[in-house]
């Protein structure tokens, strides 16, 4: 089920005014041109924003995304006219063939399960045509990126037209082996309305994510830095083999 944070309408509302300006896109738009792609599948396109800027610039998009109060923000927005949004999941996609599948954000990091992870990566491995590719970032868990996941270094408060104030920030609820849980709150002034999404990412190291693309067919062309976030990311891009 997805979380709150991408199910509850209230939250979808506010969610791009808090994610800020998406400048991590922008690569990835690059390695689109890079690697000659026309058909893109955005898996995990959240509220649409790299769907519609592929949309924007001329590529055929598939948005697939399995909260549906996420796809109805980006169904109203510039270019979605252009993609087809499909609601749901790899696991349940209908038959396709894309150049490329994508994973923005931290969408990688949502499959806890090993196995679930495996079934996903062979059914974007289907999804794809001969010799396709499939790109996609992860935080390097090194790097510890939660120990900043604090109300004091994540607290923003937003006016937001036709909403009011909101106060939003995060904290972190537990730290396991690899997976960390923590929750997002917000709290809206205008009717002092306080709701909060709970998530938890897993962190796999390099080797680990490596081993899971070549056993599911893929052969791993790339390992980037993430130009946003230098020194703190891994970008895969892996080949359909």
């Amino acid at each position: 089920m997805p979380d709150p944070i991408f199910e509850n309408a209230r939250l979808t509302e506010i969610y791009d005014v808090f994610d800020g300006a998406r400048d991590d896109l922008i690569p990835y738009l690059c390695l689109v041109r890079e690697l000659k792609a026309k058909t893109v599948l955005d898996i995990g396109c959240g509220t649409g924003c790299f769907s519609c800027l592929l949309a924007e610039n001329g590529i055929d998009v598939i948005g697939l995304e399995p909260a549906a109060a996420s796809i109805e923000i980006a169904k109203s927005k510039p270019h979605a006219d252009k993609v087809r949004w499909i609601l749901g999941d790899m696991l349940g996609m209908p038959p396709l063939k894309a150049d490329l599948a994508v994973m923005t954000g931290n969408v990688a990091q949502v499959f806890l399960d090993d196995m679930e992870w495996e079934h996903n990566l062979k059914a974007i491995h289907s999804s794809l045509n001969e010799n396709g590719h499939f790109v996609f970032e992860v935080r390097d868990p090194s790097q510890k990126a939660w120990e900043g996941w604090t109300r004091e270094k994540t607290f923003a408060r937003l006016n937001i037209p036709g909403v009011g104030d909101v106060q939003g920030w995060c904290h972190v609820t537990e730290v396991s082996e690899k997976q960390v849980s923590f929750t997002w709150t917000y709290h809206f002034e205008a009717d002092n309305t306080i709701i909060s999404s709970d998530s938890t990412l897993i962190f796999r190291d390099k080797e680990e994510i490596e081993a899971s693309l070549q056993n599911a067919g893929f052969a791993v062309q790339d390992v980037r830095d993430a130009p946003d976030r230098p020194g703190k990311e891994f970008v895969f891009i892996a080949k359909r083999v």
